[in-house]
């Protein structure tokens, strides 16, 4: 219910304009689906958790009351690391990274129901420690992100305690086995077992290159990304030498960058030919061209190589990139968007190709903000917002809200990319009760999001709750 406010006359102006700016703070209610809409249109893409312990997995020691439990699954998708949960190419299992037990947690997936289970003992869990039957691993202090290499032979991770990336061989059930010594981590830090990385400065978000030979990683303490080939036999890395090896603001031996403050999103064009990183303390989404034949990346400086929230020397400007979180590139490659932490946004690109420059998109297309803004459209339960994800068939965008525990479901426009929230309770679900939005179980902190293959599963962390979310995607 609305707070009764005093009849305006009453009131001092500066009182009224103060009342003013908060009502328009205030969320508004859901909005109605347009008069004549089509009802099908309507139900594509809307989510709905899977009933009863198929819906969520919590860390037995949780307790969480109608989710199923599982090991090694504390602190999963913690606030740094927007890509904490991955489905392998043959959608035959989930990973989760989860900081608080040093871990990665091992899912079969039923590819008709979409629901998991946890093997038994150490082909369900790899972790820092060997405790709860998991596999023991080096270099997984805090886990906060994991890829899963195109052929489905390896899964790679970053660990912010460690300044560590981890290589795993992955198994016939999905289970995982670390590279031996010198191969199976590689860390900024002067750890015995682990191959020395440069630019590995508090890791937070990798990506893997669609043909496989090449792993990138986003450092956010380090304002870098550090660069490796990848043996497609092994899964092992390399970092390339020299320059090539890493672009940063500031580190020695490493190629001079605009903009690389704190990156947390990394995102991939399917061609390979572009790499974009999200980049919290620069509030910038950065542009980095690939060269396919040897990885390396390079980025421009005349004002196309970033697009930053203020003005900011060799950077074009743009909107509501406070913060800027997570970053996702459309099938087809058409688009770019952007989650934003502090503006509480999500920001859409227009993407030239072939050449990857990014265009912030016009008028309210440009941004989708929880608060009301000049200039953006109005979208709701997006507090925080993290994780992002793009459907397969590209007909939908999905947000994970950190703060406000939420999914938002966007519907997107294959023609021209614009995004929209879905009207009424489908475009959100929260755990707690939140006007307007349907109701959504764990989704305390939920961080990282992800598709299954065949985009009919939506997989979700929650950092608060302990837990995995698992819902059926409408068609």
């Amino acid at each position: 219910m609305s707070p009764a406010f005093p009849h305006s006359r009453s009131v001092p102006f500066a009182v009224a304009a103060l009342l003013a700016l908060i009502a328009l703070a205030l969320p508004a209610a859901a909005p109605a689906a347009p008069k004549g809409t089509n009802a099908k249109a309507l139900k594509h893409g809307t989510l709905v958790q899977l009933k009863g312990l198929r819906g969520c997995i919590a860390d037995r020691s949780a307790k969480t009351k109608g989710c199923g439990t599982a090991r090694a699954l504390k602190g999963p998708g913690p606030f740094m690391g927007s890509r904490a949960i991955g489905v392998s190419p043959d959608g035959k299992n989930v990973y989760v990274a989860s900081s608080r037990s040093d871990a990665i947690a091992i899912f079969r997936r039923d590819t008709s129901t979409g629901a998991l289970t946890q093997p038994k003992g150490a082909a369900g869990c790899v972790a820092n420690e060997s405790t709860g039957g998991c596999a023991k691993a080096v270099g997984l202090d805090a886990p906060n992100s994991i890829a899963i290499s195109p052929d489905g032979k390896n899964v790679y991770a970053t660990s912010r305690n460690s300044n560590a990336l981890t290589v795993f061989q992955r198994g016939k059930g999905g289970q995982l086995t670390q590279l031996p010594v010198g191969f199976g981590c590689i860390s900024g830090l002067p750890v015995p077992v682990c191959a020395s990385g440069r630019a590995l400065v508090g890791p937070d978000v990798l990506v893997i290159s669609p043909d496989g030979k090449n792993v990138y990683v986003g450092s956010f303490f380090g304002n870098a990304i550090a660069v490796f080939n990848r043996d497609p036999a092994s899964g092992a890395l390399a970092q390339a030498a020299g320059t090539t090896g890493c672009l940063a603001e500031a580190i020695s031996g490493c190629a001079p960058a605009l903009a690389l403050g704190a990156p947390e999103g990394l995102a991939i064009s399917a061609a390979g030919t572009s790499l974009y990183a999200a980049t919290a303390l620069s509030n910038a989404v950065v542009v980095l061209s690939r060269d396919p034949s040897t990885g390396a990346l390079t980025q421009a400086t005349t004002g196309s190589g970033c697009i930053a929230n203020a003005t900011l020397a060799g950077c074009a400007t743009g909107v509501q990139l406070s913060g800027a979180n997570a970053v996702a590139v459309s099938p087809g490659g058409s688009d770019v968007y952007v989650t934003s932490l502090l503006s509480n946004s999500v920001t859409s690109f227009t993407r030239a190709v072939p050449a990857g420059t990014l265009t912030q998109k016009e008028a309210t297309a440009a941004c989708l903000i929880y608060l009301r803004s000049a200039g953006c459209s109005f979208g709701r339960a997006l507090i925080g917002p993290e994780g992002l994800a793009v459907s397969p068939d590209g007909t939908n965008v999905y947000v994970a809200s950190f703060r406000s525990g939420a999914i938002a479901v966007l519907d997107r426009s294959r023609e021209t990319g614009v995004v929209t929230q879905k009207p009424g309770a489908a475009g959100c679900l929260t755990a707690p009760k939140t006007p307007g939005c349907a109701p959504g179980r764990a989704l305390r902190g939920v961080s990282s999001i992800a598709l299954s293959p065949d985009g009919r599963y939506v997989y979700s962390t929650s950092f608060g709750s302990n837990a995995v979310n698992i819902f059926r995607r409408n068609k």
